[in-house]
């Protein structure tokens, strides 16, 4: 079934760094990071109903309908306005599934962001990156929509200003599971908290890195594996809690030339930073 209509775009995202610089009484980890989004997008469509039901009209392996963000975003919006609309909702997914790239709290922002206008629910930004924080800690992000220096457990965001760069990825053959990286004993969880004028001043050096890193390459060798490869080419490191690996490059030459080197047993792609989610534009 292809819905009819315009289809949506939900982007990718990159955290360029990562630090755990403590955890709250709740079990939640306090953090320092910097978002860039990319034009790696899933892509949605949407046909609005007016009996109320919510529905995913296609199959995503892997991901239960019931379980799927984009149905449980719908069904907070409809929850929280009193809409009455409901929506069938049909998703294209691109974006690699259990890789930390960001592709299922950027598909719930999306929905959230959408339907509020196909409902004319007239929620702010604000309301809807509240929803959204219920969801994941990443979708604040997504609504807010532009690259941010991130705190708290990442919804405390400040607009940051980054070069439009190209960036190489590499996509290990395994999902990393979030609750696995933060939930290991080892994790350090008092790196020292930065300033944003820090990141701002340098390209991310070796002050910025990412503390789940180490948590991951020693449980995913084909973490470590992507990682060791890409950092024979550039400095490179992991996004979020894995599993995909990136290293960013001034020119769509250069990433080029790297992914031309990938080996045939590796999968990768290349992207380009975008300043603003395409929804922004629109």
């Amino acid at each position: 079934m292809q819905l009819p209509g315009p289809d949506y775009p939900a982007p990718a995202k990159l955290n360029l760094f990562l630090h755990v610089v403590g955890r709250r009484a709740d079990g939640y980890h306090l953090l320092q990071s910097a978002f860039t989004l990319i034009d790696l997008q899933d892509r949605l469509r949407f046909s609005v109903r007016d009996d109320g039901v919510i529905r995913r009209v296609n199959d995503v392996p892997g991901v239960p309908e019931d379980r799927d963000l984009i149905v449980r975003a719908a069904y907070l919006l409809q929850e929280a306005t009193g809409s009455t609309h409901g929506a069938d909702i049909e998703i294209d997914k691109r974006i690699p599934m259990g890789g930390g790239l960001g592709g299922g709290s950027s598909d719930a922002a999306t929905v959230l962001v959408v339907l509020n206008r196909l409902w004319k629910t007239g929620f702010d930004a604000e309301a809807l990156a509240e929803i959204g924080a219920g969801l994941g800690a990443d979708v604040p992000f997504f609504i807010f929509g532009r690259s941010a220096w991130a705190e708290g457990i990442g919804d405390r965001l400040k607009p940051l200003e980054i070069a439009r760069r190209w960036y190489v990825v590499l996509v290990p053959p395994v999902q990393v599971p979030t609750p696995v990286a933060y939930g290991a004993a080892e994790l350090t969880r008092n790196t020292e908290p930065l300033k944003i004028e820090d990141f701002s001043a340098q390209p991310p050096g070796p002050r910025f890195h990412n503390d789940l890193e180490p948590v991951v390459v020693a449980r995913f060798p084909e973490v470590r594996e992507h990682l060791a490869w890409l950092r024979k080419h550039a400095d490179a490191r992991m996004t979020g809690s894995g599993a995909c690996v990136f290293a960013a490059f001034d020119d769509r030459e250069g990433a080029q030339r790297v992914i031309d080197a990938l080996p045939g047993t590796m999968k990768g792609f290349i992207a380009q930073g975008l300043h603003r989610h395409p929804l922004l534009e629109s």
